[in-house]
């Protein structure tokens, strides 16, 4: 996997070749203006304080004042994801960038982090497009092309833990599991906003809607760690598994990527990090969350690479910041891996309260500034 981390880099640097060509210093402008719209969130209401607006990098001020944790989702007419911001708990405010085309739109909110939320329709008006620095479109090519490179290469190390499966060898199965998932966890938010595929393939038993089907990988995580023996039910779901990231990969070209939503994607990938693999959630069975950690750590710090020259021009603070603090949480998981260049973490199991300590506070200490990104891309 590790050759597959290098496409990033080398996309990195095309987009810094271009921006000696460009010798570009203009800074984005959102055509429309940037504005803020109030999201204030209760246990049974989701209000917009305005339904109509301008296109253009909007600002989503969330507030949270239900008894219950909450999502926000922008949505597109067909229910792909624009942007989110996930576990906000009940007294909290977050803020959220956005870059939003002329057309509809849905906002919703999401008490309990369950369902299809309360929603509210709402529309950005103006044929504008917004202008943009070109260094950050040439962001957007290379983590498109990184996104599709993370899909293409983590289909076959799935096959070999379908197969391992489907063969019914409990250890093969088990070896390949969390290396078959190391790619998806990298770009989880691209697979997200979709919509209909991570409930398919990374559902966790407690995250199960009413009536739906558990399949996907942690469905298998359960067999192999906890029962221990490999059904006929799961040689299904194998197949299944392939079948449903086979339609990520084809899919994922088609995402709808900008400047904004790599920047909230990476602050995702940290959330991802705080509320499940911190708290040995995630890899409930297998203990494996690190290797989870280390690809959400990655996904986000890949992200973060690519909109870097334009966030350091417009907010040089920031960038020193998050370059500290990114070195600190990796400085961090290395203490639990063989080497560098491997995957081979402890079992997260045999990591103590004081060490998760560490590692939440280092992650938290890099979600604050990474929550500022977006802003700084845009300015």
């Amino acid at each position: 996997m590790r050759a597959v981390r290098l496409s990033v880099v080398t996309a990195a640097a095309t987009a810094a070749a271009l921006a000696a060509v460009t010798g570009c210093t203009e800074k984005s402008s959102s055509g429309g203006g940037d504005q803020a719209i109030s999201v204030t969130a209760t246990d049974d209401k989701c209000e917009v304080s305005k339904k109509e607006f301008p296109a253009g990098h909007i600002e989503l001020d969330i507030e949270n004042k239900g008894s219950k944790v909450t999502e926000v989702y922008v949505l597109f007419p067909d229910d792909r994801i624009v942007t989110e911001r996930e576990n906000i708990g009940p007294g909290t405010k977050q803020k959220i960038t956005a870059e939003m085309k002329a057309g509809d739109y849905t906002i919703a909110c999401k008490p309990g982090m369950k369902g299809d939320g309360i929603r509210q329709a709402v529309k950005a008006t103006g044929g504008k497009t917004a202008k943009r620095d070109p260094r950050l479109d040439a962001a957007v090519a290379a983590y498109r092309k990184y996104s599709q490179d993370q899909a293409d290469a983590t289909l076959p190390l799935a096959e070999t833990f379908a197969k391992a499966v489907k063969a019914g060898d409990l250890d093969a199965a088990k070896k390949a599991y969390a290396p078959s998932r190391i790619g998806w966890e990298r770009t989880e938010p691209v697979a997200e906003s979709f919509g209909d595929i991570d409930p398919k393939v990374d559902v966790r038993e407690d995250g199960l809607e009413a009536g739906q089907k558990w399949t996907g990988w942690h469905r298998l995580e359960k067999s192999l760690w906890q029962a221990k023996k490999i059904t006929a039910e799961d040689k299904s779901l194998a197949d299944q598994l392939i079948k449903d990231l086979t339609d990520w990969r084809e899919r994922v070209g088609k995402a709808e990527i900008t400047p904004t939503s790599m920047a909230n994607g990476a602050k995702e990938l940290l959330d991802e990090v705080a509320t499940g693999k911190v708290t040995g959630e995630e890899e409930r069975y297998s203990h494996t969350d690190l290797v989870d950690f280390k690809g959400n750590v990655e996904g986000a710090q890949d992200a973060y690479e690519l909109l870097k020259p334009v966030a350091k021009e417009n907010d040089a603070a920031l960038v020193t910041e998050l370059d500290k603090q990114f070195a600190a949480l990796d400085t961090l998981l290395d203490k639990y891996r063989a080497d560098k260049n491997s995957y081979d973490f402890v079992s997260y199991d045999k990591v103590d309260e004081t060490g998760r300590k560490q590692l939440s506070d280092a992650v938290n200490a890099l979600a604050e500034p990474l929550s500022k990104l977006a802003a700084a891309v845009v300015k």
